[in-house]
């Protein structure tokens, strides 16, 4: 009789209803197609588009003079030519980010004006020869001509195409008298574009989302996203303030309860959902995935990288460290992606999307 109940569903109430398919994982192009064009730059967001990404990434600072603008950290050092201009020579300087001393060139102490003279290059040129092949060709951006350029593009391909924009180093950029919030609100609003379509903002910070929900509420078009690092490390605005939260403590079961009262989404490294044995190949997934589901949150993952150095030994080919091994890093989505994950950020989103197409 248990058996006969268990298969009609609850008595009384008929066949339980079969559990509702999840959307579609979505294919992030992670600071644009930036295995092949230098990160972060129109190059790498069109390519990213073109080869059938849902969301760009821009990664968001701010200049001296108040301006979000896209690079991935505030030190270009590795990013830009900046290093070859001596005009700028006198800027280089070493300074204290989020509790580590940096030494480089910061966006904070230059004008957009002057981004503008500078040039990007490939950050990973050992091993990304065709990124590096575009060195000096392309302009910084601010956020705002992203907006426009993905506005652009999803007109004429005739699709919606999201944008994922991340605040980095919220509390520094608080300190020194440049808070990007209420910047990046007032970008969002003053585009039709951002106004109407998808837009997930991440941070590593804990404060600036829970600061964003606050003023957002939840509307329709924007989620929030909690960027998550491994073990126990503490998020920037948590180390400053002395408090002890680590996202080790984030992704339990009761942590990712606690960040569903404030985000949409929870954005682990790959590792965190299937971790790599002593052998550098995959052992058993965790329950991060399920974990957050059970919380009511989606998972992104980040980041798939197509060389073979970043690709778990099961999928590695035998050309090299740096080469490039798109089979192997397809598999490796795809094992990642029967996880039940949402999304997944990638350096290569053509091999993402190949991965979510042949599953």
């Amino acid at each position: 009789m248990a058996g006969m109940m268990i298969a009609a569903g609850v008595e009384g109430r008929g066949p339980a209803a079969p559990a509702a398919p999840r959307p579609r994982p979505i294919v992030i192009a992670h600071r644009g197609a930036s295995a092949l064009r230098p990160e972060h730059t129109l190059a790498a967001y069109a390519k990213g588009i073109a080869d059938g990404a849902d969301h760009i990434e821009p990664d968001l600072v701010v200049t001296k003079d108040g301006v979000l603008v896209v690079r991935h950290e505030n030190n270009i050092v590795e990013t830009t030519d900046v290093a070859r201009r001596p005009e700028f020579a006198g800027r280089r300087t070493s300074k204290t980010v989020d509790g580590k001393v940096e030494t480089g060139w910061f966006v904070e102490d230059f004008t957009l004006a002057e981004l503008k003279t500078l040039r990007a290059v490939e950050r990973l040129g050992q091993v990304r020869s065709e990124s590096r092949g575009y060195d000096g060709q392309f302009q910084l951006l601010s956020f705002e001509e992203v907006i426009d350029f993905v506005a652009a593009e999803a007109a004429a391909r005739g699709r919606t195409i999201g944008i994922v924009p991340e605040l980095k180093h919220s509390t520094y950029f608080a300190g020194i008298g440049l808070p990007l919030e209420d910047r990046f609100l007032a970008t969002l609003a003053a585009h039709d574009y951002t106004r109407r379509n998808p837009v997930e903002v991440q941070s590593f910070e804990v404060a600036n989302l829970r600061y964003l929900r606050r003023k957002l509420g939840r509307p329709a078009n924007i989620r929030l996203a909690q960027l998550v690092a491994e073990g126990p490390i503490r998020p920037a605005d948590v180390a400053a303030a002395g408090g002890s939260l680590t996202f080790g403590e984030m992704v339990t079961p009761a942590g990712l309860r606690e960040m569903a009262r404030y985000a949409d989404v929870v954005a682990p490294p790959v590792r965190s959902v299937i971790p790599l044995g002593p052998d550098g190949r995959l052992g058993q997934p965790r329950t991060l995935v399920a974990d957050a589901h059970a919380a009511g949150l989606q998972v992104h993952i980040w980041t798939f990288r197509p060389e073979n150095h970043f690709i778990a030994a099961d999928f590695r080919d035998a050309a090299g460290e740096g080469a490039r091994n798109a089979a192997g890093s397809i598999a490796e989505m795809q094992r990642y992606l029967a996880t039940g994950i949402d999304g997944i950020f990638t350096d290569d989103p053509a091999l993402g999307r190949a991965a979510i197409d042949g599953m």
